[in-house]
């Protein structure tokens, strides 16, 4: 049986809504080594683990291009600010669009719109 950590044991979270502007469709493989990337790039191997970034696979959309990232609520500044230095992804050029930051999937997909 898995035990779970009790609410007050674990970490909140924020959830980063956000829109890829792109010339060519982008997989989630190229998005997620991009994403990293560039955060490794500003925030280092220590900021990223203490931001706890997640990619989320199951809320990628490949036709509309939109996605999630969850972080730490301390980080959420400097994962907007990663996700903005992104210009090419592959052999296309890009463009983060942030929609939205929330505490929670439910409320972001209801302000999003879906």
């Amino acid at each position: 049986m898995k035990l779970r950590r009790p609410p007050s044991m674990r970490e909140s979270r924020r959830y980063i809504t956000f829109r890829l502007i792109s010339e060519l469709p982008v997989s989630f493989s190229e998005l997620k080594g991009a994403v990293t990337n560039s955060a490794l790039n500003w925030v280092g191997e220590k900021g990223v683990s203490l931001a706890n970034v997640k990619i989320l696979r199951n809320l990628w959309d490949e036709s509309r291009q939109e996605g999630w990232i969850s972080c730490t609520p301390k980080s959420v500044d400097d994962i907007k600010m990663s996700l903005a230095l992104i210009h090419q992804i592959g052999d296309s050029k890009v463009i983060f669009r942030t929609l939205r930051v929330s505490g929670t999937i439910k409320s972001g997909k209801e302000k999003v719109g879906k």
